[in-house]
Formats: C-alpha cells, structure tokens, sequence
C-alpha cells in the first residue's frame, strides 16, 4: 500500500514538474527572444503594472483554494461556494483596479500606465474562474491535467508577444502575452476538468473554510506586498532600466525555482494534509522533501551562478550586463526556498494557520527594517537585504517544527549541507573555465558539461541519500 502510494506521488510529481518544466521552457525561449527585440525600459514599464496586478492576484485565491485542498471532506457544496464567492469578488477588484488606474499612471508620472494597467487586470477575473479548478485537480492528484492547459496557454502567449513584438507594439507585446496566456490556459482546464459548479451555496461552509484560509489570505498578502515592496521602491526612486536589469537578474534563477518548488509545493501538501493525523509521516515527508528538492536546486543555482556571464552574453547580449550581479545574488537566495516551502507545508497541513501567519508578519517585520535600512543605497543594496532576509526567514520557517515533528534547523542543515558543499566544488570548477578566453559558446557549453559529470559523479562517490533515492525511485517508475 505504501509502496503504491509512493508510486502514485512519484507519478504525479513527474507530470507536476513535466508541466512546470515544458511551460518554463517555453516562457525562457520567448523572454530571451523578446529580451532582443525589446529595451529595458519597456520591461520596466510591464515590471511597474505587475507589482500592483500581483498583490492584487492575492485575493482571487483568498486562501480558500488551500482551504478546499486541507478540508478532508471537501464536497460539491464547498467547491460551488467557493467558486461563486471567488467570481463575485474578482469583479470587484477588477473594478478597483479600473478605477484606480490613472492613480497608479499619475504615481509613477507616465500616463500611459492607465490603459496598459486596465487591460492587464482582465487576467484577475479569469484567474477567479481557473482558480477552483486547480483546487479541484490537486486535491484528486490529477495533476496531468495541469500540463496540457499550462502548456497551451503558454504556448498561445508566446505567439501573440512575439508577434506583436516584432510589430512594433512594444510594452502591449508583454500585457497581450499575460492575458492570453491565462485566458487560454483556463479554458483548456475548464475543457479537461470535468467539475462544474452546482446550484448550491452554504454560507456555514464558507466560514468553516475561511476561518482557516483567511490566515493563508494575510500571509499570502504580507508575502506578496513585501516581494514587491522592491520594485515598488526601485520604480519610484530609481530608474524603469534598474527595475528591467533587477528583475532580469531575478527572472532566470524564478524559472528554476518555478519548476521544482511549484511541483513539489503543489503535490506535497494534499498529500501532507492526508496524513495530518499521522505526525511521523508528516515528518519523514518534510525531511525526505527538502533532502531531494536541496539535492536537485543546489547545483542548479551554483551553476547558474558561476556560469552568469556566459549566460547573460550569450542569451541576452551585453546590453544587460548589468544584470549579472543580481542574478548571482537571486541563485543564492533561491536555493533554499525548497526548505522554505517543506517547512511550510508540514505547518499547513496539520491546520496551523495561525501560525503560518505569526510566522509571515514576525519574517516580514525583519525583512522591512532590513528593506528601509538599504533602500536608500542603491537597488544592489536591497538584493543583498533579500538575500539576509531569507537566510532569516528560512531560520524562523524551521523553528515550530523542532516541536511539531521533532526536525530541527540544526537537523535541516546537516540534511542539505553535502548537497551544497558539493555544488559549490562544482561551480568553482565551471568558473575557472570561463576564464580560459575562448568563445562564449564554447566557455558555456564545457560548463554545463563539466558540471554535470562533477556533480554526478561526486554524487555516486560520496553516495549522498538524494542521490541513491532519486535512482531508485526513477528506476521504479522506468521499469514500470
């Protein structure tokens, strides 16, 4: 039975980080492509509508999505409500948004905000439809269903911004890329996924559902505000070219982070919420997650780090150089957000959401004071204070599982020290092949090569637990 089960997660994980992965990939081609043919102050200009749009994003899930996934007898009844209460208020923040528009334009003194911020927000009111619908598929673990929609959409966007880039349309290539890209990803879903709202509502299981998802709600939008406070500042004090060379920096290390941590995110905590009851079980989960995912992102970010030259001038040209710094300083910070979300998880998942919201205000308190200590000293200044930040936030993330499950940071730590000990030999070989003065091409190529086969094979040497794991458990699934 536990086997099977393993079987089943494995399974489910697979098609998770398939979808994730192929949607990634996709994405990166068409940023790289529009990266050429668009100038950074265009980035900047989308990167100053989507802190507003993001934060706003919060609220259509309004914590009752994870609440249908951690309910154990969640029914048509929960889903229908849920689905109602999510339409009727995503039109009302869809109308806020409307309104307030030319405020956001006149804040950032570039009118053409207004009707470049209005269109994006059609994607909060589609995003109210979709967002049932993906509580639905992972509380049944059907997560194949994520790949065909997450794909389509993806792909659809990426024909429309590119078209539109080459046309001329500038700043409307990266605002059509969004809407299309989730207006077509929910339609394929709503084809695929077979659920449908009933003519039924209970406002007794709204407030069952909300008293415990209007916590996740609070810490979501602590979380997402204080993300995009960054930007927000950067926006405002600084240049739309430093905001663009920022974000560029962030955005290559967030398609990694992206694909692993989404699906292990997304596949781990239904299944934790299963096993709430069982406090062994929860634990093993945790630790087996963040030994796996720590194994897997280690020397993706190292890599990615070292490697950063190459890639910047061979994907983006040297016009964004100057990205460079910040993009080694997000693959630090990066690479322990797997712990983050592990940690995470085991909390939400035996009904601690109070807690989960003690813990976001006491990591945001930390990260605001180090945000207004550094803000005046440059945007390279607020990377570092992002990167001391979530060192801290992964400390405090750890702490109330010393007692829930008896796993401890110290324990955490010894867990993905090899891991990252090991990666860190890896990009300090790949590094000393950039300096060799052949060719970029060449330079990166013999990178990812070397770094694999170091990492690989130090792997199977030291015999590190992930790495055995991992082969065991593809070797199962193969021969399946």
């Amino acid at each position: 039975m536990r086997k099977n089960e393993n079987k089943r997660i494995f399974s489910n994980l697979i098609w998770r980080f398939a979808e994730r992965s192929g949607a990634q990939f996709v994405a990166f081609i068409v940023s790289i492509v529009l990266a050429r043919m668009l100038s950074p102050d265009i980035y900047g200009t989308v990167a100053l509508i989507n802190v507003f749009t993001s934060i706003l994003q919060v609220f259509v899930d309004s914590g009752l999505g994870n609440a249908l996934i951690q309910k154990k007898d969640a029914d048509d009844v929960d889903f229908s409500t849920v689905f109602y209460v999510n339409l009727l208020f995503c039109g009302a923040l869809y109308t806020i948004l409307f309104v307030c528009a030319p405020l956001i334009a006149k804040f950032y003194h570039d009118m053409s905000l207004t009707a470049l911020t209005r269109v994006v927000g059609i994607t909060l009111i589609v995003s109210g439809i979709k967002n049932i619908q993906q509580a639905y598929v992972s509380r049944n673990m059907m997560f194949r269903k994520f790949f065909f929609s997450t794909l389509g959409g993806t792909i659809a966007a990426a024909v429309v911004g590119i078209s539109m880039a080459w046309a001329g349309y500038g700043a409307w290539a990266l605002v059509a890329q969004q809407v299309i890209n989730v207006s077509i990803d929910t339609i394929i879903l709503w084809i695929t996924v077979k659920w449908r709202p009933q003519r039924a509502f209970s406002m007794e299981r709204l407030k069952g559902l909300f008293s415990y998802g209007w916590k996740l709600l609070m810490s979501s939008l602590i979380d997402i505000v204080y993300k995009n406070s960054r930007q927000l500042v950067i926006g405002k004090l600084y240049s739309s070219s430093d905001l663009a060379y920022y974000n560029k920096g962030r955005q290559f290390p967030n398609y990694v982070i992206t694909n692993i941590n989404s699906a292990i995110d997304s596949v781990l905590f239904p299944v934790m919420a299963k096993a709430q009851d069982n406090r062994q079980n929860v634990r093993q989960m945790t630790r087996k997650s963040i030994k796996v995912s720590a194994y897997i992102m280690a020397p993706l970010m190292m890599g990615l780090a070292f490697t950063a030259d190459s890639v910047v001038r061979l994907l983006l040209t040297d016009k964004w150089m100057e990205c460079v710094p910040y993009l080694r300083i997000f693959c630090i910070t990066f690479m322990f957000w797997p712990i983050h979300t592990a940690n995470l998880n085991a909390i939400k998942a035996m009904g601690r959401s109070d807690l989960f919201l003690k813990l976001e205000i006491l990591k945001k308190c930390v990260g605001v004071i180090l945000l207004f200590s550094t803000m005046w000293f440059g945007p390279m200044a607020m990377a570092y204070s992002m990167l001391v930040s979530s060192i801290t936030s992964q400390i405090i993330n750890s702490w109330p599982n010393r007692k829930l499950l008896g796993y401890s940071y110290v324990e955490q730590m010894k867990d993905v020290l090899p891991s990252i000990l090991l990666s860190v030999v890896m990009g300090m070989v790949v590094w000393c092949i950039s300096v060799t003065g052949l060719p970029v091409l060449p330079v990166f190529i013999m990178q990812v090569l070397f770094g694999a086969v170091i990492y690989i094979a130090g792997s199977a040497i030291f015999r590190l637990e992930a790495y055995l794991y991992l082969k065991r458990l593809l070797s199962s699934f193969v021969n399946k």
